[in-house]
């Protein structure tokens, strides 16, 4: 088992006692940041809610808001299955209501979110979107839209099927998200960019984001390709910036390669993550240009590698060399212009 992790219910957890052990003085600690992908849940034995978000929140950064991506959690137990995502949404609401009240201080937790509809539904999502921005009082700003598929048994393909983007159905579903004005964030892996290109362009209005770096495969049968999946990659990454209603978001990258021979005993600091992150947000910064890229801390997934303070740390040494301008960009503004918040 890795140093990073515990086993609870047979699932990882984050190790605190692991991640405790690299502190560091917070680089450049008035940066106003938007935290624009981070999870809320109760799973397998691991509470991650508003108290444990808040301990992380409060290390050091300046937060002053955050976008909540769905998880599948406080789903509704019962009623028709196409509506039990406003489980989710009720829940982030009342999350959302604990910040506005300011009874836990200035960071605006959940001033957003993203959940969860089937697009497959096609123009029966009309009623189930309008449901969940009424619930929400506007702050549900879209969903996330999982496609991430590959044909090796050796990685785990998050859907059935694959080239779902490419459906008839789906794509009638996002185009009633279009029409009303919402964000699509899609998770696929890095050899189905090319569908998000093409959905970008059958969907112009559409504001689509793309989670995870785009979300390179090294493991499995990939593990001994590096150059290789980094090339295929790019050119999907490049594809898709072309597409001037397509956002990055910039995170959830590995940072430790098997066989590398670094200690594990303790956590990577943020000079090594900013080291193996590097090239692939290089790219995209360069690919998409600071108003359509952003930050994501990924939390608490993120936290079975290392501490939020770390975290954001490396991706500031990532901005080392942009402007005052550029970096407002990076860790605000473009995700408040993705979300529409």
């Amino acid at each position: 088992m890795s140093a990073s992790k515990k086993k609870i219910m047979g699932q990882s957890v984050p190790d605190e006692a692991w991640i405790e052990q690299v502190r560091e003085e917070i680089i450049e600690p008035e940066l106003p940041i938007i935290d624009a992908h981070h999870h809320l849940w109760i799973r397998s034995g691991h509470r991650y809610l508003v108290p444990e978000f808040l301990e992380d929140l409060q290390t050091g950064h300046n937060i002053v808001g955050t976008i909540y991506a769905e998880c599948h959690s406080m789903y509704r137990q019962s009623g028709p299955e196409e509506w039990r995502s406003l489980g989710e949404t009720e829940f982030v609401t009342g999350c959302a209501a604990m910040a506005d009240s300011g009874v836990f201080g200035d960071i605006g937790f959940c001033k957003g979110f993203i959940g969860n509809v089937d697009l497959s539904l096609e123009h029966a999502t009309r009623e189930i979107f309008e449901r969940h921005v009424d619930i929400s009082g506007g702050r549900f700003k879209g969903i996330r839209f999982t496609t991430a598929w590959d044909a090796s048994e050796r990685i785990q393909s998050q859907v059935p099927r694959p080239q779902m983007l490419r459906e008839a159905s789906v794509r009638n579903g996002a185009e009633v998200m279009a029409e009303m004005g919402l964000t699509l964030d899609l998770w696929v892996y890095h050899p189905q960019l090319s569908e998000i290109a093409e959905l970008a362009d059958a969907l112009p209005d559409l504001t689509i984001v793309v989670n995870h770096t785009g979300v390179p495969i090294l493991g499995g049968p990939y593990r001994d390709r590096r150059e290789a999946v980094f090339a295929e990659w790019e050119t999907g990454v490049r594809s898709v910036a072309s597409r001037p209603n397509t956002y990055m978001k910039l995170g959830a990258l590995p940072i430790r390669s098997s066989g590398d021979g670094i200690d594990r005993s303790v956590p990577p600091t943020s000079e090594e993550t900013t080291t193996a992150w590097r090239p692939w947000v290089d790219v995209c910064i360069d690919a998409f240009g600071v108003e359509r890229c952003f930050f994501e801390s990924n939390f608490p997934v993120q936290k079975l590698f290392a501490s939020y303070h770390v975290t954001w740390n490396a991706f500031k040494r990532l901005a080392q060399g942009a402007s005052a301008d550029e970096k407002r960009w990076l860790f605000h503004d473009a995700a408040l212009a993705a979300y529409r918040v």
